[in-house]
């Protein structure tokens, strides 16, 4: 499981004209589940942003968590992170997981996440979006837990 996680003053998620998601500070998540993926990768993941020093403390320095500061986030799935380019010019998916595994991972990190007592937000899993935000920093890290084999 990999995710790209960005610090935000905001930001929202629209599909068709409609805004399903939206939050003030937090983080957005970008989600790609690969077909090796399991639910302890989610619990790994969900616990490691929840808890991730990524927030300001009054003196500037990064050392409150999105509990510290009662930070919000955005939860995107995103299955191009598992995009791989390294060959021609077209990406290869083979890694990602199928659409209905990857919805179960992707529904079970965003319940892993609400079981920690912050807000969580989404996207709609398969849907086009379109994803606003308003980067603060930039702070932007990616994070991956493999599947233990």
């Amino acid at each position: 499981m990999k995710l790209v996680i960005q610090r935000v003053k905001q930001a929202q998620v629209n599909v068709v004209g409609e805004t399903v998601g939206k939050i003030g500070q937090g983080g957005v998540v970008f989600l790609g589940v690969s077909k090796e993926d399991t639910k302890e990768n989610a619990d790994y993941l969900a616990r490691k942003i929840v808890q991730l020093r990524m927030f300001a403390d009054a003196k500037g320095n990064m050392n409150c968590s999105a509990l510290d500061v009662e930070a919000a986030f955005l939860v995107v799935s995103q299955f191009t992170l598992y995009g791989n380019c390294n060959k021609g010019r077209r990406p290869s998916f083979d890694k990602a997981a199928a659409p209905k595994k990857a919805e179960e991972l992707y529904d079970y990190f965003i319940c892993q996440l609400r079981a920690q007592d912050v807000k969580v937000e989404t996207g709609r899993f398969r849907a086009m979006m379109d994803v606003a935000l308003v980067n603060d920093g930039p702070v932007t890290f990616v994070l991956e837990k493999e599947a233990e084999k």
